[in-house]
């Protein structure tokens, strides 16, 4: 691997976040929907329509591969995508629950910590001392201390709300889905992390499988995108399960039909084509990162992330009613994700 390789795994690892940074925000402006409406069709796109077609663009024989692949693989696929299905409805129902930057700041900092840790234990264990293993856990450590930082703005945001008496806007323009009480939203927030942070794990322990493919003359992206089929397929069956249950508990199913349903189809569709082009180049990124690419890449992928969508809550107005304490907490917090950002780009290249 060059260093021009590494240099350009870093770039694209760090696009990837900005994607998925970005991808929340279009739950903004589908307030006329509910929460199982959008989550149904993001579901769709990101975890089966766009995966499907990848594959069918880019990998040839695609089940004589699967045939070929070590099945400890495949199953570490399927369980751990099955797993993280559990927890993109955890992260998804945050959300709408607590807001954009508290809940990408508590399930991006367990994710960056498990993902990136256990990850090199599984890929392996002795770079944990070498001085590149240092660098990346000196950067995952920073990430997490930016997170943490962005956590506590989250709280004290939080707090500011409620000695002004802000009332959250509804209808068009506002958060879909529902409000819940901080510790709720923190609860689900804790267990989203956690089940992210399989879902790079999984990753990490299919990598048989996408040597398989090399082997079968595909290009390690192709084989990347055959894992992605396999995991993000397995989570969808979660989700789209607990949405049809919603669709008829809320009898909210008709909402599909509403007037204006063209504009708010397309948001859905951008959401769902933004995360999963997150999840391609993150794939594409990892792949040029070498043998530690998945622990490398997945904290400055989501460093990454929580640095953008927190600036979208700035721009969206998540922190208007904050004190100058509050902010300064936020730039505190963005500053030091910047630093990381920096230091595990620089583990990247090396």
């Amino acid at each position: 691997m060059t260093v021009d390789a590494a240099s350009m795994g870093a770039l694209l690892a760090f696009f990837a976040g900005i994607l998925n940074g970005t991808y929340t925000l279009a739950m903004r402006f589908l307030g006329k929907w509910e929460w199982e409406n959008v989550w149904l069709l993001f579901t769709l796109v990101c975890c089966l329509i766009l995966p499907g077609a990848i594959v069918l663009l880019t990998v040839s024989s695609p089940f004589a591969i699967v045939a070929q692949a070590p099945s400890g693989a495949i199953l570490a696929a399927l369980v751990s995508g099955g797993l993280w299905g559990f927890g993109a409805i955890l992260f998804g129902q945050s959300v709408s629950a607590i807001g954009i930057s508290l809940t990408n700041t508590i399930v991006l900092a367990l994710s960056a910590a498990l993902g990136s840790v256990l990850s090199m234990i599984v890929l392996n264990a002795s770079s944990l001392t070498s001085a590149h293993g240092k660098l990346v856990l000196l950067g995952t450590a920073v990430a997490i201390a930016g997170m943490v930082a962005s956590g506590v703005a989250g709280s004290l945001r939080e707090q500011n709300r409620k000695t002004l008496n802000c009332v959250e806007e509804e209808g068009e323009g506002s958060l879909v889905g529902r409000r819940r009480p901080v510790r709720i939203g923190i609860l689900m927030c804790i267990g989203a992390g956690v089940l992210s942070a399989i879902f790079n794990i999984g990753f990490s322990m299919a990598q048989p499988l996408i040597a398989t493919a090399v082997r079968a003359g595909q290009t390690a992206t192709a084989g990347a995108n055959l894992v992605w089929l396999l995991m993000l397929g397995s989570g969808a069956i979660v989700n789209i399960a607990f949405c049809a249950y919603l669709l008829i508990k809320n009898n909210s199913a008709g909402k599909f039909f509403l007037r204006g349903g063209i504009r708010l189809y397309t948001l859905c569709a951008l959401m769902g084509l933004f995360w999963w082009g997150s999840i391609f180049i993150y794939g594409e990124a990892s792949s040029r990162l070498g043998p530690l690419g998945p622990a490398i890449g997945w904290p400055l992928f989501l460093s990454t992330g929580l640095l953008v969508s927190n600036v979208c809550g700035i721009l969206t107005g998540e922190w208007r009613s904050t004190t100058a304490k509050t902010r300064w907490w936020v730039a505190g917090g963005l500053a030091t994700l910047v630093i990381a950002i920096l230091v595990l780009g620089k583990a990247g290249a090396m």
